[in-house]
């Protein structure tokens, strides 16, 4: 009787197993529900046990219940910048209770899918948020050689399936990159209007060169150079976007950009990994969103990484792409100036004690004699930052918790507009010279 038990289970499992495999499955969700004993993350490796409880996060007055939807990728690789990321989301929103997160995890990501969401709720334990597996091999045999071998990470393309990933009832989704910090409300970008039908919404940078994101074979053929027809495309980066689910469900734009990774395997037309197919299926034809929401390539270039001051104009969104990550600079005790900017919101445990003794600390040095410029010290690192005079007078004379971050690498002949950070209650305000500064509330010059 126990071994007919036995093979009946068996055969049970068999053809469940069958089932299974007989519908293609992009993605399974954790859900996650806390319980005593959960807190604890169960890995080898010790980044998992790493990181300090952020602080509680609760609504202003006047929120409504409508919910605000952030995707993000998470995997071991990147998990110091997707937390620090989330971090800087609650700790400037207005109505963080309402921003639910949905994470997508690599399915054989050295930090299991069940790990990260442990470790997601032990360091966030009131966060609205669930966890999704991709299956690689969804986009495994498209993928081809990029300038960076990182660029070629599979996850890297889970954008592309966000349609068929995200629960059905998410219309609407901010896209967001590990590498970023958002310095300024949620809210704000969420609000955005996408117009004429569009199906994204992005910052556009039409000053750039755009041909150089293709080859030369792309452009030397008729057929593939007239893709863009009357269109007038501009490059943007798709690490910060506001996506329409519902339309992109209904216009297929997954098996869209799949056909263009079907020909890139088969006639190379681009170098960079996962932007190129975006750019040829919607250059042209996203909704505007204004610069300060990706101040982007923080992170320096695909090869060498190095140093890059912000661009003009306000900021509300910090986005390290390119090579360099703050988290890897500052850990080699290499980090360029703007990295600063990014260390707040860091909660890995290993530097914990320097948040506690540096963030939000600093000391007035005094006069930089070449230069006629200000001094201020980061108190924990001992960093020197510039500042002109005309910015001081307006915070105290000695300036504790305000820091002003320059380009140091800069000419000294050269005009740099620079930024000043003013720490206020559980916000970091940051301003470019010419702009009022914020004395409460969320709605600043960043």
């Amino acid at each position: 009787m126990g071994r007919f038990r036995f093979c009946s289970r068996s055969l049970n499992d068999a053809i469940i197993a069958l089932l299974l495999l007989s519908f293609p499955m992009m993605c399974f969700g954790i859900r996650y529900f806390s319980s005593n004993g959960d807190i604890e993350a169960h890995s080898g490796s010790e980044v998992l046990f790493g990181y300090t409880e952020a602080p509680e996060y609760r609504n202003g007055v006047g929120c409504s219940r409508d919910s605000i939807h952030v995707a993000m990728t998470i995997d071991l690789e990147y998990l110091r910048g997707s937390i620090a990321a989330v971090h800087s989301v609650l700790r400037h929103a207005s109505c963080p209770e309402n921003v639910h997160f949905h994470f997508i995890a690599a399915e054989f990501d050295p930090a299991s899918p069940r790990d990260l969401t442990r470790l997601v709720r032990s360091t966030f334990p009131s966060l609205n948020f669930k966890v999704y597996i991709f299956r690689e091999d969804t986009v495994i045999n498209l993928i081809s050689s990029s300038i960076r071998i990182a660029l070629e990470n599979p996850l890297n393309y889970a954008r592309n399936y966000l349609g068929d990933i995200l629960d059905p009832y998410v219309d609407r989704v901010i896209y967001l990159d590990s590498d970023v910090v958002i310095v300024d409300d949620i809210q704000k970008l969420w609000n955005i209007t996408l117009q004429n039908n569009r199906v994204i919404g992005a910052p556009e940078y039409c000053h750039t060169n755009f041909t150089k994101y293709f080859t030369d074979s792309f452009w030397s053929d008729p057929m593939m150079s007239r893709v863009f027809g009357s269109r007038k495309p501009c490059y943007f980066n798709t690490g910060v976007m506001v996506m329409d689910m519902e339309k992109w469900r209904k216009g297929n734009y997954r098996k869209r950009i799949e056909n263009w990774m079907e020909v890139q395997r088969k006639k190379r037309i681009y170098e960079l990994g996962s932007l190129p197919p975006f750019l040829l299926v919607f250059g042209g034809n996203i909704e505007p969103i204004h610069h300060r929401w990706n101040q982007h390539g923080l992170g320096g270039d695909n090869v060498k990484g190095s140093c890059r001051s912000l661009h003009p104009g306000p900021v509300s969104l910090l986005h390290w792409s390119g090579k360099g990550k703050p988290w890897v600079r500052l850990d080699e005790k290499r980090p360029c100036p703007l990295d600063h900017l990014w260390e707040p919101y860091d909660l890995y445990k290993h530097n914990h004690h320097r948040h506690q003794s540096g963030v939000g600390s600093f000391n007035f040095v005094g006069l930089q004699k070449n230069q006629g410029d200000n001094v201020v010290q980061d108190a924990g690192s001992g960093h020197e930052f510039a500042v002109e005079n005309s910015i001081i007078p307006r915070f105290p004379k000695t300036p504790e918790g305000t820091v002003a971050y320059r380009d140091q690498q800069a000419s000294p002949s050269k005009a740099v507009t620079p930024i000043i950070s003013k720490r206020q209650q559980r916000y970091w305000y940051l301003e470019i010279k010419g702009e009022k500064p914020v004395e409460n509330g969320t709605n600043g010059s960043i």
